[in-house]
C-alpha cells in the first residue's frame, strides 16, 4: 500500500478504545498551594482514530499529552492504553511499554546531537534491544523527505528537517498510539501538509490511534474529532469540523 494513499477504516463495528483516561488530575506545587493543570478529565479514544486537542494558552494541552502518553504521572486518575493501566506500572515498566507501544513527536525535536539522522530514527528500537526493519526505515525516510540526509547530524539540519527526523523516529517501532505536540509548528505550510499526510496515512495503514496537539485550525480539520481544553477541563468537542467552526470555538474559549 502506498504511503500517499490512505486506507479505508473498516466500518460496521465500533473500534475498541485505544486510550482511556479516567478522572485524570494533575497538580503542581505553587507556593503555599497547588496549581491544577488537569482537572477531572475523562474520555475514551477509539482505536484507529485521529484526535486533535486544542485550547487557549495554559489550558493544559501539553500536560494532557504528557500524562496520556506516560511521560508524566498524573496526581490521580487512570491512564489505560490498549488495556494496560499505566498508572499501575513501575517507572521502568512504563518506559518499556512506551518503547513498544507509544510514539511521541516532541515539539522541540529532542534529537541526540552526536547521532546521525539514521541513528536518531532507530534509537527507540536500539534502546529496546531490537533491530530496525531496513525496508520500513527507508520507507519512512522517503515519506518524510529525508533521502540523502541519513548520515548527517542534527546540527546540520534545518528546523523542518529536524522535525521530520522526530516524526520518523516516533513511527519507526510501528506504535499502537502516536502522540504529537505541534508536529507542524516549525514547518512551512506545504511541508506541514506533507508531514500531516504521512502521519494520517501511516496511522490508517497500521491501525494506529493518532492524538495531536495543535494551535492551527487548518491542521485540526484533518482530524476525525477535535477536543477542546480550558483551565485543565474538557470544554467540548467537534466532529469533522470546518476551520471556521474551530476558530469560532477557540474564540469563545479565549474570550
Amino acid at each position: 500500500m502506498s504511503m500517499t494513499t490512505p486506507a479505508t477504516v473498516p466500518t460496521g463495528r465500533i473500534p475498541a478504545p485505544a486510550v482511556v483516561l479516567s478522572r485524570l488530575r494533575r497538580t503542581y506545587p505553587n507556593g503555599p498551594g497547588v496549581s491544577t493543570a488537569l482537572d477531572d478529565v475523562t474520555l475514551s479514544l477509539p482505536q484507529g482514530t485521529f484526535t486533535a486537542v486544542m485550547g487557549p494558552s495554559g489550558s493544559g494541552k501539553s500536560t494532557f499529552l504528557n500524562c496520556a502518553s506516560g511521560l508524566d504521572v498524573p496526581t490521580s486518575g487512570r491512564v489505560v492504553i490498549g488495556g494496560t493501566d499505566l498508572t499501575m506500572l513501575s517507572p521502568d515498566a512504563v518506559t518499556r511499554f512506551r518503547r513498544r507501544h507509544i510514539g511521541f513527536i516532541f515539539q522541540a525535536y529532542n534529537l541526540i546531537g552526536h547521532l546521525t539522522v539514521a541513528e536518531n530514527i532507530t534509537l527507540p528500537l536500539q534502546l529496546d534491544g531490537r533491530r530496525a526493519d531496513t525496508q520500513w526505515q527507508q520507507r519512512l525516510i522517503s515519506a518524510v523527505g529525508l533521502n540523502g540526509k541519513e548520515d548527517q547530524y542534527p546540527g546540520e539540519l534545518s528546523g523542518g528537517q529536524a522535525q521530520r527526523v522526530a516524526i520518523a523516529r516516533a513511527l519507526i517501532a510501528r506504535p499502537d498510539v502516536v502522540f504529537a505536540d505541534e508536529p507542524t509548528g516549525a514547518l512551512d505550510r506545504p511541508t506541514g501538509q506533507k508531514v500531516l499526510q504521512v502521519l494520517r496515512t501511516t496511522a490508517h495503514e497500521l491501525g494506529q490511534t493518532l492524538v495531536l496537539v495543535t494551535h492551527d485550525a487548518q491542521v485540526a480539520t484533518a482530524a476525525d474529532r477535535v477536543l477542546f481544553l480550558s483551565d485543565g477541563r474538557l470544554a467540548g468537542e467537534l466532529i469533522a469540523p470546518s476551520t471556521d467552526q474551530i476558530v469560532a470555538r477557540l474564540t469563545k474559549l479565549e474570550g
